[in-house]
């Protein structure tokens, strides 16, 4: 693949050939394809489970080799953009994607489906901080704003939506086809990224300088790093966590391996990943932020189904169905958002992000067995809305103050930070409303004695109407059975009650760490001499 002639010669600024909205569509294409099928398979995983002969359990490490290979790609896209050439690693990975798109559409064994998908994750774990950077450089710095208004829309909105089209085209059609649908779009992805996206030349530039530097012991630590660590995140609540031997040692490899990696990349001259870049202030806080948000939306995005389907009695679709509106607020949030930045204090439109965040998720924290949908839509709107106001201004606040070589590289880690805080979100809800049910039950179930008024006159009330259907003996058994129903089914809305409050809290929580940055007035596009 030839690269495109220059506009810039090297020392001035670089301005792309084509219109930056051509280039926006092209790269989120891919992107909003990649990030749709990290959760798009989370509800057809009974149905793959079945159609492949495994178990529910085995299942899971569909979604997790998925997790990991990306993982591991994520906070090297800027090395490798450099080494291949952005371009061309753009379209190798969107190639790489959509191969494994197609094989595991066909899989015949679960051992094959787990393949394609790791396949799927090295693929597309480059899409995301790749986009980003792109954007970033293709809009003039003032109208950055609007370039990550177009980013979160399928960073922030196919997460969302991913569940409903999952359970559609799974209930509608089979679970193979919410991969066979990637075909078309990464087809159309390619022609696109070839028609109209170019590198920068201090992309070409560095070509030589990554090739002849090859950070093997850098990358090898990474690697087995964030492996070990999403493996623990997405198994640990199966295995009781650190009851379990392997999960001890496969922590005690990821702290060594992840201590080994910063101090080797902070001491190379040439390390795969350029640690010294939290020297930036903005960077540094921007990363520790988006790491909360990723956690918050992910564990948000984790909780709502699950409460719908386990004790509201939704079905995956219905559930998929209460979650959309949170992607309208996303959307037409992003809208207005990405024209204002420019205008308002990005600083002051985290704050409202936040606040709203905390409001909607204490609106969640209402929630009882006697709501309906109604009740889940409105603080669901409020959410995407509020994600929104703290997406676009937090990306461009934190890119802000780098220069536009650095993009590539700071892409990979502000899109590894948030994907990490969405994997530690989703397995920190669901272990605790685990074990906060665990918690209220023992609580709760102190009042169902002979001493208790009230639990003695439900009991009769219950056995008596009962009585004349299956005989007193029955009846009583039957009683007691029922108010234990109750019994957990209410201290499972009290884990996870608890769960959405303590988000409201960390929420709270991010509103001073906002005014740790900078302001951002103009950012900054230093030319590379």
């Amino acid at each position: 693949m030839s690269a495109t002639p220059e506009t810039s010669a090297p020392g001035q600024p670089w301005h792309p050939r084509h219109n930056p909205w051509l280039i926006a569509i092209s790269v989120m294409l891919a992107t909003f394809m990649e990030v749709l099928d990290t959760s798009v398979a989370n509800v057809s995983l009974p149905h793959i489970a079945g159609n492949l002969s495994a178990t529910t359990d085995e299942s899971t490490w569909v979604l997790t080799s998925y997790l990991v290979a990306n993982a591991i790609i994520l906070p090297a896209s800027g090395w490798l953009s450099n080494y291949f050439g952005r371009k061309r690693l753009l379209i190798t990975c969107i190639v790489i994607f959509t191969i494994a798109s197609a094989l595991a559409g066909v899989a015949p064994t679960l051992g094959w489906l787990i393949f394609a998908r790791a396949l799927q994750g090295a693929g597309g774990g480059a899409l995301q901080p790749l986009s980003q950077a792109i954007l970033l450089e293709s809009f003039a710095p003032a109208e950055r704003g609007v370039a990550m208004a177009a980013f979160g829309m399928g960073v922030v909105v196919a997460p969302t939506i991913g569940p409903t089209l999952g359970g559609w085209i799974t209930d509608n059609y089979s679970w193979r086809w919410i991969f066979y649908i990637n075909l078309p779009i990464g087809l159309l992805a390619i022609l696109m990224v070839r028609a109209f996206v170019d590198d920068p030349h201090y992309i070409k530039s560095a070509k030589g300088r990554a090739r002849a530097n090859i950070d093997y012991i850098g990358f090898g630590l990474m690697a087995v790093w964030l492996a070990t660590l999403q493996i623990i995140l997405d198994k640990g609540q199966e295995d009781d966590w650190f009851s379990a031997e392997w999960i001890r040692w496969a922590a005690a490899v990821s702290a060594l391996c992840m201590i080994g990696f910063i101090v080797r990349e902070l001491s190379t001259d040439h390390p795969i990943v350029d640690l010294r870049i939290l020297k930036n202030r903005n960077f540094a806080v921007g990363i520790i932020l988006m790491a909360i948000v990723g956690g918050v939306l992910y564990s948000t995005i984790a909780q709502l189904p699950l409460f719908m389907q386990t004790l509201m009695g939704y079905s995956a679709l219905l559930a998929g169905y209460a979650l959309s509106p949170r992607g309208l607020g996303s959307i037409l949030s992003m809208i207005v958002i990405g024209r204002i930045t420019k205008l308002v204090d990005n600083r002051a439109l985290m704050v409202s992000g936040f606040l709203l965040l905390a409001y909607s998720s204490f609106q969640f924290g209402e929630i009882n067995l006697n709501i309906g949908m109604a009740s889940v839509i409105w603080p669901n709107i409020l959410n995407g809305i509020a994600v929104s106001f703290i997406f676009v201004p937090l990306t461009t606040v934190t890119m802000g103050t780098l220069r536009n070589e650095q993009m590539g590289n700071a892409s990979g880690i502000f899109n590894l930070m948030r994907n990490l805080g969405g994997s530690i979100g989703i397995s920190a809800v669901t272990t605790f409303v685990a074990r906060g049910a665990q918690v209220h039950q023992a609580m709760m179930v102190g009042h169902l004695t002979p001493y208790d008024p009230v639990f003695q006159r439900d009991l009769g009330q219950i056995q008596q109407a009962l009585t004349p259907q299956v005989g007193s003996f029955v009846a009583a058994q039957q009683a007691h059975g029922l108010i234990y129903h109750t019994l957990v089914q209410q201290a499972s809305v009290w884990a996870f009650v608890d769960n959405f409050r303590w988000i409201a809290l960390i929420s709270l929580f991010c509103v001073p760490t906002v005014f740790l940055f900078k302001k951002v007035t103009h950012p900054v596009s230093t030319p590379v001499h």
